[in-house]
């Protein structure tokens, strides 16, 4: 057995060595950078399950309808509340008799009601919060609330003091190539 033969059973015994400190070592403090890719794979086939449930959104006449049944509870929690006005003041005394039933609901129901409204709201709310709204004119995709506007100028064409650091940026330098590579990397 040669010196290079020595030099690799030490390299082989050193890599065993630090493959066992990292192992007991994780132990004690998890490894951050596994937690973070774990953490992306998880993330990862959560979007994926989503992407196939609704991969294959059906055209049907079953999916027309439920789609209209999905659209159906805003208008009519708005004209029900505007049909009791018009029901208290037709038929005062049958309106009275209805609300005497409802005062005999116990209060953990209108929990339960108000809880189920506030989750379908809420979660209605939120879909449309966190998707982008895509115009139907033009396509592009704006903010919640945002109205299209046309573009603004650049204001560094405007500033000569920021063309000029940025023609002075553009210009090439001697030592480019070293300053090219990240130094953390």
């Amino acid at each position: 057995m040669g010196v290079i033969g020595r030099a690799m059973g030490v390299a082989r015994a050193a890599e065993a060595i630090g493959s066992a400190a990292e192992g007991v070592s994780e132990v004690f403090v998890p490894n951050a950078t596994r937690a973070i890719e774990l953490d992306a794979a998880i993330h990862r086939a959560t979007l994926e399950t989503a992407r196939a449930e609704f991969q294959h959104a059906g055209d049907t006449w079953f999916d027309a309808a439920i789609n209209g049944l999905n659209r159906l509870p805003r208008p009519m929690l708005a004209l029900g509340t505007l049909g009791l006005f018009i029901f208290a003041m037709v038929d005062p005394a049958g309106f009275g008799a209805r609300m005497v039933g409802l005062s005999l609901v116990p209060d953990p129901l209108w929990w339960l009601l108000g809880a189920v409204v506030s989750f379908y709201f809420g979660a209605r709310e939120l879909h449309y919060m966190r998707a982008p709204h895509v115009t139907r004119r033009s396509g592009r995709i704006l903010g919640r609330g945002r109205a299209e506007r046309p573009p603004a100028r650049d204001p560094i064409a405007d500033n000569p003091a920021l063309s000029a650091w940025r023609a002075d940026v553009d210009q090439p330098r001697p030592n480019a190539d070293f300053e090219a590579v990240p130094r953390s990397q």
